[in-house]
């Protein structure tokens, strides 16, 4: 691919000069800028580099959409596992549709046999660039925390788990009024609950500083494990280092496994007392130690900002980012300039040859009218055909979003039935081993009545036996109260866990009304993407066509002096 630094305008690579400026052409430093995408993205600028990936800044020809293209870098063209990983990371973040979590426009392959992901274009800093700087402030990290246990619930009850939660993959952008807007990045390592395809023995996936002990022991980690992460991540805004320091992989396992984090109060001595045990709590060893779950910890966050006068983020609307849904009016678009251009080539050739005698060029100028035509023709069709795909992903949007809140709503519940289950069952466990004490009380009381039952011989009336009785009796009277209040206790045990299995069984049907959508609206989305794919390829030939056979028109013009003023305008789009 070729350029004119000048003009912007891109070249096939066998073109030599602009047509518009005359300057040479220079090729491009990456070869995909100023290359499309599936017909339809404009590739404009390289914004991220990876090993796995090159992210770009691009843009939606029919719709003059901003967007970022994920696309995979050639050497893994040919790993179905690793392609395997990016669609995956595409429907994890589309099936989420959460304000919170990147928004995937649309996927697929190129023709070299690599993946492409469509985003939102974000502006902002990671995470990782906050800490690069030091501790994070007290309410801007509870702001950020508060919002990644938004997302983090809603992913959990739709059973996607993340996998490789760290700062690089938590993104700030800014929304219009300044405040922070926190997007979940990069779920192509995401394991949903009923899919293990990509997870074989032994691999071991994610960053070792934020892993969670089960992750290192078992493919089969929860999602508590993202708690842990979360966790590792406020202990690191909170105090500015990790809770566990280690010079290789393999010690940073063992300290996840075995060792309890650094004193969170030699870096941050002004810290929140209920905020530190929530920490604690998320970094516990066994899961069943951290909170039920990501809406627990975050009515912990909502409530310590608001015990500490902080201000809590508001449930944002999915239209906070510019770069999301399409434009409401269709932008100026290339076939546009070539319609002015076409009658910038009439002049030149009426001001060159005055009385009209045939010429190549005159040929040439026909053609490139032709074109011109066809190509607004197949634009116009274009429109139409993108319209009807804004609408399809508009239905399938909407549902997403309908079905997510009645999710978040029923997760909440649920959360709450978990939590009440949990300590219930700690009540029960409490109860159960007290009653459980009495059997040993009472044979030590027993023994007392047989002695003093020996020594009276039934004979004589001892004050020590009627204790003995007394005493034995008591027990009995205390182990049957226990027993009650422990049978009573197992009863609301098991009337909890009924309530949570209820609020899953309501979630579960949720998240399959939710796939069946997904399931129509992506058939629907395939083929109203490749109609406008196919289109956008086939102008892209044409004007191809339309660069060479311009410069082939405009090369002989431009030693006319006469026509000097109309090659400035057609370079300048500005009348000399």
């Amino acid at each position: 691919m070729k350029a004119c630094a000048h003009c912007k305008l891109n070249y096939p690579n066998d073109s030599t000069v602009c047509f518009l400026c005359g300057r040479a052409l220079e090729v491009s430093q990456d070869p995909r800028i100023g290359t499309t995408v599936a017909g339809r993205y404009l590739i404009e600028a390289v914004i991220g580099e990876g090993g796995m990936a090159t992210v770009y800044s691009a843009r939606h020809r029919l719709v003059d959409r901003p967007c970022a293209i994920k696309i995979m870098n050639p050497n893994f063209a040919k790993n179905e596992v690793i392609k395997e990983r990016f669609r995956r990371e595409a429907k994890a973040a589309q099936k989420l549709a959460h304000p919170n979590i990147i928004e995937i426009f649309d996927q697929g392959e190129i023709p070299e046999g690599g993946v492409y992901l469509v985003m939102e274009l974000l502006r902002g800093v990671t995470v990782a660039d906050l800490l690069d700087r030091g501790r994070i402030p007290l309410g801007r990290t509870l702001s950020i925390g508060i919002q990644i246990t938004r997302a983090l619930a809603r992913a959990h009850d739709l059973e996607v788990i993340h996998r490789d939660l760290k700062p690089e993959n938590l993104f700030v952008a800014m929304r219009d009024n300044g405040e922070d807007l926190v997007k979940i990045l990069d779920f192509g390592i995401a394991r949903s609950m009923q899919d293990a395809r990509l997870t074989g023995a032994g691999e071991v996936f994610g960053t070792p500083q934020y892993m969670a002990p089960e992750r290192i022991t078992s493919i089969d980690a929860g999602p508590s494990a993202d708690l842990y992460a979360f966790g590792v991540i406020l202990y690191e805004m909170l105090t500015g280092q990790l809770p566990f320091d280690a010079p290789d992989v393999t010690t940073f396992f063992i300290k996840h496994l075995k060792e309890p984090p650094a004193p969170m109060r030699t870096h941050a001595p002004d810290l929140p007392p209920a905020l530190e045990r929530l920490v604690l709590e998320l970094l516990a060893k066994d899961p069943k130690d951290r909170p039920v779950d990501a809406h627990r910890v975050h009515a912990d966050l909502v409530a310590i900002a608001e015990s500490c006068g902080l201000p809590v983020p508001p449930e944002f609307a999915p239209d906070d980012v510019a770069s999301r849904g399409p434009a409401k009016t269709l932008p100026p678009v290339a076939i546009d300039q070539w319609v002015r251009r076409t009658i910038l080539f009439d002049r030149m050739l009426k001001t060159a040859y005055p009385r009209g005698a045939e010429t190549r060029q005159s040929q040439l100028l026909d053609e490139v009218k032709r074109l011109v035509r066809e190509i607004g023709e197949i634009r116009a069709d274009a429109v139409e055909q993108q319209r009807a795909l804004e609408t399809i992903e508009g239905r399938g949007r909407d549902m997403r979003q309908r079905l997510g809140h009645a999710v978040d709503a029923l997760g909440i519940d649920a959360s709450r039935a978990r939590d009440e289950h949990k300590a219930t069952l700690a009540q029960a466990q409490e109860l159960r081993a007290k009653a459980d004490t009495h059997p040993s009380k009472l044979t030590e009381q027993l023994r007392e009545v047989l002695l003093w039952e020996g020594r009276s011989g039934l004979r004589q009336a001892y004050a020590e036996l009627s204790q003995a009785y007394r005493s034995a009796a008591e027990c009995v009277d205390a182990w049957l109260l226990d027993q009650g209040a422990a049978e009573a206790c197992e009863q609301r045990v098991t009337a909890r866990k009924s309530e949570v299995e209820d609020l899953e069984f309501q979630i579960k049907e949720l998240r399959a009304a939710l796939a069946k959508h997904e399931e129509q609206i992506e058939r629907e989305q395939a083929d109203k993407q490749k109609q406008v794919g196919d289109l956008g390829r086939r102008a892209d030939e044409m004007e191809k066509q339309l660069l060479g056979l311009s410069t082939e028109f405009c090369a002989p013009l431009r030693r006319l002096p006469q026509l000097e003023a109309l090659f400035l305008e057609l370079e300048t789009g500005v009348a000399a």
